[in-house]
């Protein structure tokens, strides 16, 4: 079996570094909030350049508290990509806004400034946009817009830790930023976990605040809070793993880029890099309108594949009532014919070239 995500092979090359990590936290008995969280949120914030790192409890959750801490809430409208896990919708829905859906890039499937322009209101109040796959968006142009028109410009980094424009990372141009480390994703724990980035201290305060019941001082609440803390032993892994972040993502740029090279005169369309940034690929996502056909030689070779994301956001039902009459014909187009394929910094040349081979027998036959 080759699965999605070798996660066996990674945790082999760092399991004694994290069972020491493990222990010393069980033996000190800091469990909420302890060393480990706090030195990532430091390490974290250097790596990633921003003044303020803060650990909660998922991706999801970090989107939540970005969006409160910026003030975005019932009446809001904020602009987003329909092509995406539904917890960069999930988010705005929590906290009353609204979220609007435009339509994505044909080629590196993010949403771009000329069509957030386009979806633009009295009611926007803040643009979200994805760096799907771990490709980022062109956050240049789109923080220009947000500053043209008073927006507020929240970055769902859930699939981009380590990717960047210009030396620049992924979550540090927002006002805010959430993160996910999900077991798959690029720095990923071995559970649920997130992480908020701003350069702003009042946001801050804020999201250290809903993440811990509304409180800064124990047992004083200022307001309704959450309980969102990113717990200790996640912590140690994660520090585990950071120091090794570029060094995952490079090997799985390789990889990337060898199923591209050895696929690249079959019937199909294998990502593109836009060369605005840099490209970590959380996910290997090609096009095909054999995907059924590619999909199924694959499971019976016993390889894993998947489609993210069979039904764009748009189309759910649980959004009929935002998006009736909504048409995004490209968002809806790549839906149809995606699929991913094995990637993790642990995949072989010898794997990508047996899983090429399957996939060029179907296409060639």
């Amino acid at each position: 079996m080759i699965p999605m995500v070798n996660l066996k092979a990674q945790y082999a090359e760092i399991k004694d570094e994290i069972e020491r990590g493990f222990a010393e936290t069980i033996e000190n008995c800091s469990f909420i909030l302890g060393p480990n969280v706090q030195a990532f949120e430091k390490e974290a914030a250097d790596y990633l350049g921003v003044k303020h790192a803060i650990g909660c409890a998922s991706g999801t959750d970090a989107l939540h508290l970005a969006l409160l801490a910026e003030g975005i809430g019932p009446g809001d409208e904020v602009i987003t990509s329909a092509f995406t896990f539904i917890a960069t919708a999930e988010a705005i829905k929590y906290v009353g806004a609204t979220p609007v859906f435009v339509d994505i890039d044909a080629q590196t499937f993010n949403i771009s400034a000329e069509n957030i322009a386009q979806a633009i209101t009295a009611r926007t109040r803040a643009v979200m946009p994805v760096h799907l796959f771990g490709q980022p968006a062109d956050l240049p142009a789109i923080k220009a817009l947000c500053e043209k028109h008073n927006l507020k410009l929240i970055e769902d980094c859930a699939q981009s830790f380590g990717a960047s424009i210009d030396g620049r990372q992924t979550g540090s141009f927002g006002h805010a930023a959430g993160f996910s480390f999900f077991p798959s994703k690029n720095l990923g724990c071995f559970g649920d976990g997130g992480l908020v980035t701003t350069n702003s201290d009042a946001a801050a305060d804020k999201i250290k605040q809903y993440r811990n019941h509304g409180s800064s001082v124990r047992y004083y609440h200022e307001v309704v809070g959450y309980n969102s803390r990113l717990d200790e032993l996640q912590a140690v892994v994660l520090r585990t793993k950071l120091k090794r972040i570029d060094q995952y993502n490079a090997a799985r740029r390789h990889a990337a880029h060898l199923y591209s090279e050895l696929m690249a005169d079959l019937n199909l369309t294998t990502p593109h890099e836009d060369g605005l940034g840099i490209h970590v690929y959380h996910q290997y996502t090609l096009l095909s309108d054999r995907r059924d056909e590619v999909m199924k030689a694959l499971q019976d070779r016993r390889i894993a594949c998947a489609v993210y994301y069979p039904v764009p956001l748009h189309q759910q039902n649980v959004f009929k009532a935002d998006c009736a009459g909504v048409s995004l014909p490209v968002t809806e187009d790549v839906a149809a014919r995606c699929f991913s394929l094995p990637i993790c910094s642990a995949l072989s040349d010898d794997t990508v070239q047996e899983i090429v081979g399957v996939i060029r027998g179907v296409l060639t036959a």
